[in-house]
């Protein structure tokens, strides 16, 4: 007596091997999802997605798009020993409301940019063993605005028991001249840059960016900017402290900084 698999002997209704083969062909030329290839080859959506399980291809979102290759996920040991940094620009919400309260139409001279609401330059510096993050809305994103966000964020994370041994950023203009690399130099920290054309790199403050929309600044309708940017020191606390985490095993932030979590009330 031996087990074996309970996949039948015989499956009359199998997809024919051609077009299995077909459907493995495509995905790896032309990188793919079910949807896709289910209208290139004449299958269902479904049976594309199970022929590229049975063959053993990951999701495209495990994947490098400019390779093809599964992404090297990594996670520093302990916190501090590097900070994500980067820039969200974010279209300010003009008195009355913008296009969610008000309707497209009626928000449509707020496009204007240089006589209606101005953009929101969003900084953010998130740990990366722990996810904890600091975010300023500050005007701009110059050297200068750049520079001095770092020196605050390196004392918020030294006031949560966090020292900044290096930061990672894009290369953005900002940070690849002097004022940032001397701003780094008397912080006792190393500048870090993302490899060109490579931005899932620094992933992982651009997905904090991502949630930072979906559950702030478009979770639901504001009235005016000053509403909104009322709204976001709660919820910054509750991704900090109370938000489990999928990225670090449905654990928060602060529980992976010594005794932050306990600290908080």
């Amino acid at each position: 007596m031996h087990d074996r698999s309970s996949q039948p002997h015989h499956q009359p209704r199998r997809t024919p091997p051609r077009i299995e083969r077909q459907v493995v062909r495509l995905r790896r030329e032309y990188r793919i999802g079910p949807v896709r290839l289910a209208a290139r080859t004449g299958i269902a959506a479904s049976t594309a997605h199970r022929i590229l399980r049975r063959h053993g291809l990951p999701a495209l979102a495990t994947l490098d798009r400019a390779t093809g290759k599964p992404i090297r996920r990594y996670e520093r040991a302990q916190p501090g020993e590097l900070v994500h940094i980067d820039v969200k620009k974010l279209g300010r919400i003009p008195g009355g409301g913008g296009h969610k309260v008000l309707g497209r139409a009626a928000s449509s001279p707020n496009k204007d940019r240089r006589n209606g609401a101005g953009y929101a330059y969003l900084h953010t510096a998130l740990d990366d063993h722990s996810r904890l993050a600091y975010t300023e809305d500050l005007p701009d994103e110059t050297a200068a605005t750049c520079a001095a966000f770092l020196t605050r964020a390196t004392a918020w994370f030294a006031e949560h028991s966090v020292i900044i041994e290096r930061v990672l950023t894009d290369n953005a203009w900002a940070y690849t001249k002097n004022t940032w690399r001397q701003t780094c130099h008397q912080l006792g920290i190393s500048p870090r840059w993302t490899r060109s054309w490579r931005p899932q790199t620094n992933g992982k403050v651009e997905r904090f960016h991502r949630t930072l929309l979906d559950e702030w600044a478009y979770h639901r309708p504001y009235t005016s900017d000053t509403e909104r940017q009322a709204a976001f020191p709660d919820w910054l606390d509750w991704y900090n402290y109370h938000r489990p985490h999928t990225g670090i095993d449905g654990q928060t932030p602060a529980s992976r900084v010594t005794n932050l979590s306990k600290q908080h009330t």
